[in-house]
């Protein structure tokens, strides 16, 4: 048996770009950040990691929608390592994750923030709404189609 899954949370580390290919297909790349704490010389050290992710049809139109830079999103999928030649003939080589799931993080403070000039005193203060966070799945419909790459 084999598997492949990759279940990333962490934050968006560019506005998504968003194509639609020759056959008409929505596609929305961008690259995801996380971070990964560990000790080295007993010290404690933090290294990031970026990972370019790959949506298809409704998910990349979802995410164009509400993804920005900074967001906070996790992604559940499959790793595609992709090749093609350049220009020099060079094979090159591209490992991306392809998105199957989106669960999109809480809106930011500034977005739900009040417009309220004065603050109440912190015993008046409402403990924060926890918001039902969506979890929303490419459609399976179809498989990907080779032409349906816009690179």
């Amino acid at each position: 048996m084999n598997l492949n899954k990759v279940i990333l949370l962490g934050r968006v580390a560019n506005d998504p770009e968003t194509r639609t290919t020759t056959t008409g297909q929505t596609v929305c790349s961008f690259r995801l950040v996380t971070n990964r704490v560990f000790t080295s010389n007993n010290q404690k050290q933090e290294r990031a990691e970026f990972h370019s992710i790959v949506l298809w049809r409704r998910l990349a139109e979802i995410a164009s929608q509400y993804l920005t830079k900074g967001a906070l999103v996790m992604i559940e999928g499959r790793i595609e390592t992709r090749s093609w030649q350049d220009a020099t003939g060079v094979k090159k080589y591209r490992t991306e994750v392809i998105a199957e799931k989106m669960q999109l993080g809480p809106k930011s403070a500034s977005t739900s923030a009040s417009s309220s000039t004065s603050s109440p005193d912190k015993k008046e203060q409402a403990a924060p709404v926890q918001e039902e966070i969506p979890i929303i799945e490419e459609d399976r419909d179809g498989e990907i189609d080779v032409r349906d790459i816009p690179f």
